[in-house]
């Protein structure tokens, strides 16, 4: 895509991030997470509003070297109990994680007893109950609903539709494979209000397909094939409220969590950006709605 600017420069053999955090386990209490952002080759699907492309490969990696990422990370990272594999783009894309590399990168999680990778839902079939069988311990595969908007889906460059999305959580549930959905905060095409409505209603229609799990994520801004849209882009009120509607859709045991990387680049106002975005943390801690924030500089 010419209108792209340049990648950043990645070693094949590290991850391009990796960090641990907290995350509610579904039965009341919380649990720490290891995640790694795996460098790999580009996502085939190049979806109008995702700037992840940045941190990956033109090429697939090497031999064993998804492997040599993690037992580099892993030591790194405080103990845990459960990993992400984060790989901007699909786990099961046998040209971004070479098949040959599960055996490995499953010996070297059996001591977790969670493993969540993601997945695009037209990739997931017998692979990845194949890597659940090596895993020997839970897998969770996160897939991109992006939204429930049935005009505006299409024309993300998804490469799915909601039909595909719900045969895809149904196929991993009915395996005893969990699911999270990742779900837009801020859309093209729509307006403001349009967009929070949407974010709920996505969730609720992810909830609904199956998912455990919804995490709720902010637009982001500067992709260039953005700019010629309109846009509704979020700020950090708006995903306070998309958490607060879509806390109120779930059912017992599910998870709706609002993404925190990088929140400080949400526009918000200056008086109180800090305790919104300490009760947006609190609210995925909580799992439910905690009293607002009175603000004179918003009002």
């Amino acid at each position: 895509m010419t209108h792209r600017g340049g990648r950043n420069v990645l070693d094949p053999r590290r991850p391009y991030g990796w960090f641990a955090e907290e995350e509610p386990d579904g039965l009341g209490g919380l649990v720490t997470v290891s995640t790694v952002l795996l460098t790999n080759r580009e996502c085939p699907w190049q979806c109008v509003m995702c700037d992840l492309w940045r941190n990956t490969l033109e090429e697939t990696v090497p031999e064993d070297a998804i492997a040599e990422q993690l037992r580099w990370a892993l030591p790194r990272l405080p103990p845990a109990r459960r990993v992400k594999l984060y790989n901007a783009g699909s786990f099961f894309d046998p040209k971004a994680i070479p098949p040959a590399e599960h055996a490995p990168i499953a010996e070297l999680l059996r001591g977790f007893e969670r493993v969540i990778v993601e997945c695009h839902p037209a990739l997931v079939g017998p692979s990845a109950f194949d890597f659940r069988d090596r895993l020997g311990v839970e897998l969770e595969v996160a897939l991109g609903l992006e939204t429930a908007h049935p005009d505006v889906l299409p024309r993300l460059g998804k490469g799915m539709t909601l039909e595909q999305f719900r045969r895809a959580a149904r196929l991993l549930t009915g395996e005893g494979i969990g699911v999270r959905a990742f779900v837009l905060v801020g859309l093209p095409y729509l307006t403001r209000e349009e967009a929070l409505e949407w974010a709920v209603r996505s969730a609720d229609y992810a909830l609904d397909c199956g998912a455990a799990v919804v995490s709720l994520i902010p637009l982001r801004d500067g992709e260039p094939a953005l700019a010629a849209l309109p846009v509704a882009r979020p700020d950090l009120r708006m995903l306070e409220e998309a958490l607060e509607g879509a806390l109120a859709a779930a059912r017992p045991g599910m998870v709706v969590l609002a993404d925190l990387w990088d929140l400080e680049r949400l526009p918000s106002c200056a008086s109180c950006a800090l305790p919104r975005r300490a009760r947006i943390g609190a609210m995925n801690r909580a799992q439910r709605t905690l009293p607002g924030i009175s603000c004179a500089g918003c009002a």
